[in-house]
C-alpha cells in the first residue's frame, strides 16, 4: 500500500501521534470530537511521518545527518556547527513528487473550502515525540504564519523539516535522552485566523504554578500570539473559576489584570506576508483584549478540552479581528504539575528582611540566593556564569541551554504563560517575569535573594536573606472529627495551600485585602473632596484610573480578592470577616487621615461593628457590602459566610444586621449565613441572646484573652501574663461552646492558640468545639495534636 503523505485534521486523532505528531494529532482530535461542544478549530491538514521519511530518503541525507549528530556527541563538532549542517541538508533538498503533489492538492482543497484561492495559512511543526506528559518540547520547532501560495507553502514546509534540528531542539532531545532518528516531523497547515487584527494568547486548564485544578488561567495580547509565547509583551491575565461556569447569570472571573501590551505582532504587507512588531496605541494598552463573555467562553473550552483528554492541558487560542470569533489553535498536555506527587509538596518561607529591588509575576514557589548575571542579548549568552540568576529582557527557545544552568531567572517582559515561565516551570527554576526594569536595577555580580514564595507576585531583595524550607507529606495525615480549617489572608497565596485537606477557610481577613490590594480608605472614594493631602489625591487618582466611578475600584478589587480566598476550598465554607482595622490603621490608608479620629486606645475604640452603622463610616461599609454581594451573587461564591467582628451588644448586632440587609446582605437570603466573632466578654455572657441573631460563633482568642485578663495584647512587658490557657479564659471559652451548642449553632476558634499549645488544642477538643482554624504552615502538626486529643477523649 502506497504511503499516505497528507491527512485532513478530521481524519486523525490522538491515536495517530506516530503519524502526525502530538500537536497535529491533538488538532485532529479536537476537530473530530469537540466541535459539537462549541470548540472551534481552524480547518486544515497535516503531512505524515511517511512524508518526512520520504523526503530524507529521496534526498539521500540520512547518513550525513547521522554523521553530524555523531560528531556533536563525540565532541568533535560544536552544537552550532552541527545544527547549521543538519539544517542545510534539509534546506538544500527537494520534495518527492508524490509529497509535493499531495501538499499542493490539499492546499487547493483548503482554498475551495474557504471560498478563495491561495488562502493564507499557518504552517506548524509537529514532531512525533512532542507534547508527551513529561516533556513539553515548547518552542523547539518552527511555525510560519500567513503563508500564501503553493510555492511559499512548500518552502515553509521545507523549513519546518529543517527546524527538527534547531540547536535548541538538538540540545533538548539530548537532555531528555530522545533518539534523534526515531522522531519524524509532521507539518500542520491551518487556515489563518486573522489574529493580526485581533488578539491571541495562551491558556492553562489549571493554575500552572500551584497546580490548583479549579481555575483556567488565560494570557492574551493584541496581534499574533508569538509575543505572548515568547514573552516579548506583558499580556493581560484572566483567571476563571471552572466549577461555577455552568451556573446561569454567574460570572466567575477571579482576576482581570490589564498588561502593558506595548507592542503587537502583525503581518507586513510589504514583505510578502512576513511579520513585524509595531507599537500599540494608548487605547490598546489600556483596554482588555477579551470581554467577559469571551473569557468565559475560553474557560468553558478549557473544561471541555481537559475533560476530553482526561488531564490538565496547555492551549493556544486566537481571536479573528475580522469576525470576532475565537478559535483553539493548539492543545497539548500540561507537563509540570502532571509530574508532581499530589501528596507531597515543599513550602518555602522567607524569614529575613531586605530592600526590595524589583517585583514581577512569580513562577514556582521557591527561594534562591545567588549572584546576578545580566545578559541583554542572545549573542552574549556565552558570558553567562553557571549557578547565577539570569537577568534579561526576555527569553526564547534559544536561551534554554543557559536557563538550565541558572539558579533563577528574571525577565523584564512576559507573563505567566510566556516562554520564560513555561520553561522555568519545567526546569524547576524559580523565575520572575514582567519586572519591567530588572536589567537596569539589578547590578551584575551583586548577591540577591529571589523569592517566589509570597504568592502571585515575587520579589528580588538586596543581599542574602535567610529562608527556610519544609517538606510536607499529606499521605499519613490522620482524620479528625473536628473540622480543621485554614486562616488565609492573602488572595495571591490562596492557591498555594489547596492540597491541604481543610474543611474550608475559617478566617479570611478583609482588612488584609484592603491594605495590600486596594490601599485606599473607602471613605476617601466616597468623599474625595475631604482629602487634603495632594500626594494622597495623586496616588488615589493613579490607582483608580480607568474607573468612571472610583468607588467601583474598591468594590471590584475587594470582590475579586474575596473570591480568590473563597475559591481555594470551594464548595466548603469561606468565613470572611468584615473589616476590623483600628483607627490608627485606617488612618494609614490613602486618604485615611481625613476620616479617622485620634484615639488614645484604638484597640478599645472605634473598631469592628461600631463602625458599620456610624455616619462616619456607614457609606464605606456600604462598599464592603456591595463587594460581598457581588462575590456571592455575581461571581457565584455562595459558600462565603460573613462574620461580624467586635460586636459589643445585642443592640449593636441588630443595627449591623439591619444595615447589611439594606445593602442586600440579609441573613438567610440566598442562603447567606452570618457569624459573629466571640471575642468580647459580653459575647459570652449573652451568648444565648447573640445566638438568636447569628448562625455561628468564631472565638477570637486574642481579643478575648486581652479583655478577660485586662492585658494589652501588644504590651511586650506584659507578655508573660497574656495566655489563652489561663483558667479564666478557658472557662469563658467553655461557656461559649456550651451556650452555642444549646442554641443549636456551630462554634469554632480561629486564633493561634491551638497551633502554639497542644494542651490548648486538647482542651478545645474536650469541650466539643466544632472547628479549629489554623494558619496553613501549622496545619499538619496541629491536625495530629487534634487527632490525638480526640482519641484520648474517646471521640475518634
Amino acid at each position: 500500500m502506497a504511503p499516505e503523505h497528507v491527512v485532513w485534521f478530521e481524519g486523525v486523532g490522538m491515536g495517530d501521534v506516530g503519524r502526525v505528531g502530538g500537536k497535529n494529532a491533538s488538532l485532529g482530535e479536537m476537530t473530530r470530537a469537540l466541535g459539537s461542544s462549541g470548540v472551534r478549530v481552524p480547518e486544515g491538514f497535516a503531512t505524515t511521518a511517511d512524508a518526512y521519511r520520504a523526503f530524507v530518503a529521496d534526498n539521500g541525507i540520512e547518513d550525513a545527518l547521522r554523521a553530524l549528530v555523531g560528531g556533536y556527541r563525540a565532541g568533535t563538532t560544536t552544537l552550532r556547527a552541527a545544527g547549521e549542517g543538519l539544517r542545510a541538508l534539509f534546506l538544500g533538498g527537494t520534495f518527492p513528487e508524490a509529497t509535493a503533489g499531495a501538499i499542493r492538492s490539499a492546499y487547493r482543497e483548503l482554498g475551495r473550502r474557504a471560498g478563495a484561492p491561495d488562502p493564507p495559512v499557518a504552517v506548524r511543526s509537529s514532531a512525533t515525540a512532542e507534547d508527551l506528559p513529561d516533556a513539553s518540547f515548547a518552542g523547539q520547532q518552527e511555525t510560519f504564519l500567513n503563508v500564501r501560495g503553493e510555492d511559499d507553502l512548500l518552502d515553509a514546509c521545507r523549513r519546518c523539516f529543517a527546524s527538527l534540528f534547531t540547536d535548541r531542539a538538538i540540545s533538548y532531545r539530548e537532555a531528555k535522552d530522545f533518539d534523534h532518528f526515531s522522531i519524524a516531523l509532521s507539518i500542520g497547515v491551518q487556515r489563518m485566523v486573522r489574529a493580526d487584527v485581533g488578539a491571541s494568547g495562551v491558556m492553562f486548564s489549571i493554575d500552572p504554578d500551584t497546580g490548583f485544578p479549579g481555575t483556567a488561567v488565560i494570557s492574551g495580547a493584541w496581534g499574533l500570539g508569538e509575543t505572548v509565547v515568547q514573552g516579548s509583551v506583558d499580556p493581560d491575565k484572566y483567571v476563571v473559576f471552572k466549577p461555577l461556569l455552568g451556573r446561569p447569570w454567574v460570572v466567575p472571573i477571579l482576576e482581570r489584570s490589564i498588561g502593558a501590551k506595548n507592542v503587537k505582532m502583525v503581518y507586513d504587507a510589504d514583505a510578502g506576508g512576513a511579520t513585524r512588531l509595531v507599537e500599540t496605541t494608548d487605547a490598546e494598552r489600556r483596554a482588555a483584549v477579551l470581554s467577559d463573555d469571551e473569557i468565559l467562553e475560553l474557560g468553558r473550552w478549557a473544561v471541555v478540552v481537559e475533560r476530553h483528554y482526561g488531564r490538565p492541558m496547555d492551549m493556544e487560542w486566537a481571536k479573528d479581528g475580522t469576525t470576532g470569533a475565537l478559535f483553539m489553535v493548539q492543545a497539548r498536555p500540561e507537563t509540570v504539575q502532571a509530574r508532581r506527587d499530589g501528596l507531597r509538596f515543599t513550602v518555602h518561607r522567607l524569614t529575613g528582611t531586605g530592600d526590595r529591588l524589583v517585583s514581577g509575576s512569580a513562577v514556582g514557589d521557591a527561594i534562591v540566593v545567588a549572584q546576578v548575571c545580566v545578559v541583554r542579548h542572545p549573542r552574549d549568552i556565552e558570558d553567562f556564569r553557571d549557578g547565577s540568576i539570569l537577568v534579561t529582557e526576555m527569553t526564547d527557545p534559544d536561551w534554554v541551554p543557559v536557563m538550565r544552568r541558572a539558579a533563577g531567572i528574571v525577565t523584564e517582559h512576559g507573563g505567566p504563560t510566556s516562554h520564560a515561565a513555561i520553561v522555568s516551570r519545567e526546569l524547576g527554576v524559580p523565575a520572575l517575569v514582567g519586572t519591567g526594569t530588572a536589567t537596569r536595577v539589578l547590578a551584575d555580580g551583586s548577591t540577591v535573594t529571589l523569592s517566589c514564595a509570597e504568592g502571585d507576585v515575587g520579589h528580588v531583595y538586596a543581599g542574602a536573606l535567610a529562608f527556610e524550607t519544609e517538606e510536607i507529606d499529606l499521605g499519613d495525615l490522620p482524620a479528625t472529627r473536628t473540622d480543621v480549617m485554614v486562616n488565609i489572608a492573602s488572595p495571591a497565596a490562596a492557591f498555594r495551600w489547596w492540597r491541604l485537606p481543610a474543611a474550608g477557610v475559617g478566617l479570611a481577613r478583609m482588612e488584609f485585602i484592603i491594605n495590600n490590594l486596594i490601599k485606599i480608605h473607602p471613605m476617601a472614594l466616597v468623599h474625595p473632596e475631604r482629602v487634603a493631602d495632594p500626594e494622597d489625591l495623586r496616588r488615589i487618582a493613579e490607582l483608580t484610573a480607568g474607573y468612571a466611578d472610583p468607588r467601583e475600584y474598591f468594590v471590584e478589587r475587594l470582590a475579586l480578592g474575596i473570591a480568590k480566598l473563597a475559591a481555594a476550598y470551594h464548595p466548603h465554607p469561606a468565613i470572611v470577616r468584615l473589616s476590623d482595622f483600628k483607627t490608627n490603621e485606617y488612618a494609614h490608608l490613602l486618604g485615611g487621615a481625613a476620616f479617622e479620629p485620634h484615639e488614645e486606645n484604638p484597640m478599645l475604640g472605634f473598631r469592628g461593628a461600631s463602625r458599620y452603622y456610624d455616619p462616619r463610616y456607614r457609606e464605606g461599609f456600604g462598599l464592603e457590602c456591595r463587594a460581598l454581594r457581588a462575590v456571592r451573587e455575581r461571581l457565584g461564591f455562595d459558600n462565603v459566610v460573613v462574620m461580624v467582628p467586635f460586636c459589643r451588644t445585642t443592640a449593636e448586632a441588630d443595627r449591623v444586621l439591619g444595615v447589611m440587609a439594606e445593602h442586600g446582605l440579609e441573613r438567610g437570603r440566598h442562603g447567606l449565613r452570618v457569624y459573629m466573632m466571640c471575642e468580647v466578654p459580653s459575647n459570652v455572657v449573652l451568648a444565648t441572646e447573640f445566638a438568636r441573631r447569628f448562625d455561628g460563633f468564631s472565638i477570637g482568642s486574642n481579643d478575648l484573652t486581652q479583655l478577660v485578663l485586662g492585658v494589652d495584647r501588644d504590651a511586650g512587658d506584659l507578655a508573660a501574663l497574656f495566655d489563652e490557657r489561663d483558667e479564666a479564659v478557658k472557662r469563658m471559652i467553655a461557656e461559649a461552646i456550651r451556650k452555642a451548642h444549646a442554641a443549636g449553632i456551630k462554634i469554632g476558634i480561629c486564633g493561634q492558640g491551638p497551633s502554639n499549645h497542644p494542651d490548648f488544642a486538647r482542651f478545645l477538643v474536650g469541650e466539643g468545639i466544632d472547628s479549629i482554624s489554623l494558619n496553613p504552615d501549622s496545619f499538619l502538626r496541629t491536625v495530629r495534636h487534634i487527632a490525638a486529643a480526640e482519641g484520648a477523649a474517646g471521640r475518634g
